[in-house]
């Protein structure tokens, strides 16, 4: 599930080391109900490992998704990172400020291979569905994500097939009943299951409804829509479209009604957020250089980068698309162009949240956001504090 604007954010993903995703999860539920939040909406966003870690305020999240597990071509669980195990001891240590907070260890990531290997028989989805609980066990966290980029498609060189379509399902209702079983030997613990996804086209490679009675929640990456893959700059992580986009881009409101409109309930979905820009060079100048072709792509800012070089500083102006919701910069002496997320965006983006009922919000990621700064945006706009 990857279009020319997610190839080029998972790379940059894999690059940055940090990624944190915040869900509220309730225990109870069976595996056809996402979890209802206390506060009715869940913050989810990614960690990858990184040290030392970034300084992470407990009260404020609901899962941290520990990033990234691989997977071998025999469908064992390993961790690529040599501290893997000190990560995720420090994360789950985080439980003494916020007993409710769930730690979830995300598999995959851009170019992560041997999904479509290991989906493809009974006897390779039963052995990862094992390794599963065997790290769920020794690490004491409390469910698994999966970050397959993407089913049917190539993705970075990654094996694929046609039949990973139904072998998805497959493989996540294998690990649904792992994880159930595993559950009753916990007193009955619910183990999450969720599954990082992108829109469009990249649907057709997952058999959206019916994975989703296997799923607690969708990560929708609604960001990257716009990258160094696409012909042309824009909003990448747009609410809705630009007035001066074509009709068949791509934005946060047309990837949740995708989904909606497959069967996927609407408390299963999270509104993916991101905390970084794509910035374009060689930009033809006109709409102040939104939805335009360039000559060249150049970066990926961090909000902190964002906020300390670029913001209404060294020529670039701050221009905000009322109709698509989002801020946009232009340097017009440079003719750069750089797409981003702030506070008024996310503002927007919980708004949308509430009136449709979903699930929460999901970001990458928790390194990239000076003092928290666009977390606790995200926090205030959901009224959980």
């Amino acid at each position: 599930m990857q279009n020319t604007a997610v190839y080029a954010g998972k790379a940059f993903m894999g690059k940055v080391l940090g990624s944190l995703v915040l869900v509220l999860a309730a225990t109870g539920m069976t595996p056809v109900q996402a979890a209802t939040p206390a506060a009715d909406y869940r913050i989810v966003g990614y960690v990858a490992d990184a040290d030392p870690l970034p300084h992470v305020s407990a009260n404020k999240l609901d899962v941290i998704n520990y990033a990234f597990g691989r997977l071998d071509i025999k469908g064992n669980v390993i961790f690529p990172s040599p501290v893997a195990g000190q990560t995720l001891a420090t994360l789950t240590g985080l439980r003494k400020i916020n007993p409710n907070l769930k730690i979830v260890v995300s598999i995959g990531g851009w170019g992560a291979d041997y999904f479509s290997d290991v989906a493809l028989t009974d006897a390779t989805r039963q052995h990862m569905a094992d390794s599963v609980a065997a790290f769920i066990e020794k690490y004491d966290v409390d469910g698994v994500d999966l970050d397959w980029e993407y089913p049917t498609f190539p993705g970075a060189g990654i094996s694929h097939r046609p039949e990973d379509r139904r072998n998805f399902s497959l493989l996540l209702e294998t690990l649904r009943a792992r994880l159930d079983k595993l559950g009753q030997a916990h007193d009955g613990k619910h183990y999450l299951l969720t599954i990082a996804a992108a829109d469009a086209e990249f649907v057709e490679g997952i058999e959206l409804e019916r994975v989703s009675h296997s799923l607690d929640w969708f990560n929708l990456m609604t960001y990257d829509f716009h990258t160094s893959l696409t012909p042309t700059t824009g909003h990448h992580a747009g609410l809705h479209l630009s007035d001066v986009a074509p009709k068949d881009d791509r934005a946060g409101d047309k990837a949740v009604a995708q989904f909606l409109a497959a069967g996927v309930p609407a408390k299963k979905l999270n509104l993916g957020v991101a905390f970084y820009g794509r910035q374009f060079t060689g930009v033809d100048p006109a709409h102040d250089g939104l939805q335009q072709k360039y000559t060249k792509f150049v970066d990926a800012p961090t909000w902190r980068d964002l906020e300390a070089n670029f913001i209404d500083k060294n020529g670039f102006v701050r221009h905000w698309d009322a109709k698509a919701q989002a801020p946009y910069l232009w340097n017009a002496q440079t003719r750069t162009f750089i797409s981003y997320e702030d506070p008024q965006s996310l503002r927007a983006k919980t708004a949308f949240v509430k009136e449709k009922g979903l699930g929460g919000v999901m970001y990458w990621e928790h390194g990239l956001d000076r003092n928290e700064q666009l977390l606790d945006v995200l926090d205030q706009g959901l009224g959980r504090h």
